[in-house]
C-alpha cells in the first residue's frame, strides 16, 4: 500500500527483455538504501518487488500483464521514474490510499500553465473516467492528485509548483502516456451499484408453501 506521495525520482540504468517479461534496473541511492530485497516499490504507480539490490541500483522484474496494462513497456535507459517505498503502519497517509495496481492509461493531451501552476489534461476510457468524481483522488503515474474535472472520456489536474519539480509530471509532454489507479473507494462503490443493478435484472426467486419440499420457483 502507497500513498501516492512520490519520494524520488529514479533513472533507469538497465533493461533486460526475457521472453514475455522485462527485467528493469533503477539507479536512486535514497530508496535503494532502504529496500532490501523482497521489499516492494511503486515505480510510476506500479507496485514491483526488488529482487536484487547492489549499491544504488535496484533491479526489478515486469511480468507480461504489467507490461501490457502500464507504460513500464515504454521504458527506455536514462528514462526518469517516480518512486515510492511502502507506506509503514502508522505513517502520516499524506495523499490517499493505493494500491499500485494500476487500472489502465491514459494519455496526456494539453497542458496549460497559469503563473507557477499548470492545468494537464488526460483522455483515457470512458470505464475510468466512470470511477472518478470530481474533486476526489487519482494516482497518475503513482502521483496522489486531486480531480479538478472529469468528463465521459478524460479528466483535468492542477500540478502544483512541488509536483512539477518532484515528479516526471513536471517534464512529460503530449502526447505521453501514463498509468492510471483510480480511488479504491469508487471502484467498490462502482461495482456494487453495478451488482445491484445485475440483481434488479434476474428473475426473483419465491418460495411458496405448497411447492414441493419448499424448492424456490420464479415467480409469475
Amino acid at each position: 500500500m502507497f500513498t501516492g506521495l512520490v519520494e524520488a525520482l529514479g533513472t533507469v540504468c538497465d533493461l533486460c527483455d526475457q521472453a514475455a517479461a522485462r527485467q528493469v534496473r533503477i539507479d536512486e541511492p535514497t530508496i535503494a538504501a532502504d529496500s532490501p530485497v523482497g521489499s516492494s516499490v511503486a515505480v510510476n504507480g506500479v507496485c514491483l518487488t526488488v529482487i536484487e539490490r547492489s549499491g544504488s541500483t535496484m533491479l526489478f522484474q515486469v511480468g507480461p500483464e504489467t507490461l501490457r496494462c502500464t507504460n513500464l513497456g515504454e521504458l527506455t535507459i536514462g528514462a526518469r521514474v517516480n518512486l515510492e517505498r511502502a507506506l509503514q503502519v502508522g505513517g502520516r497517509l499524506g495523499g490517499h490510499l493505493v494500491q499500485g495496481h494500476v487500472d489502465g492509461l491514459a494519455t496526456m493531451t494539453q497542458r496549460c500553465r497559469i503563473g507557477d501552476w499548470e492545468y494537464v489534461d488526460f483522455t483515457c476510457s470512458p470505464a475510468l473516467t466512470r470511477e472518478m468524481v470530481r474533486k476526489g483522488s487519482i494516482a497518475v503515474d503513482g502521483v496522489s492528485l486531486t480531480l479538478v474535472d472529469v468528463s465521459p472520456t478524460g479528466f483535468r489536474v492542477a500540478l502544483i509548483p512541488h509536483t512539477l519539480a518532484a515528479t516526471t509530471l513536471g517534464f512529460k509532454q503530449p502526447p505521453a502516456t501514463v498509468n492510471l489507479e483510480t480511488d479504491c473507494f469508487a471502484k467498490m462503490i462502482v461495482k456494487y451499484l453495478d451488482d445491484l443493478q445485475l440483481r434488479a435484472a434476474l428473475p426473483r426467486l419465491t418460495m411458496p408453501e405448497d411447492s414441493p419440499r419448499g424448492e424456490p420457483t420464479h415467480a409469475q
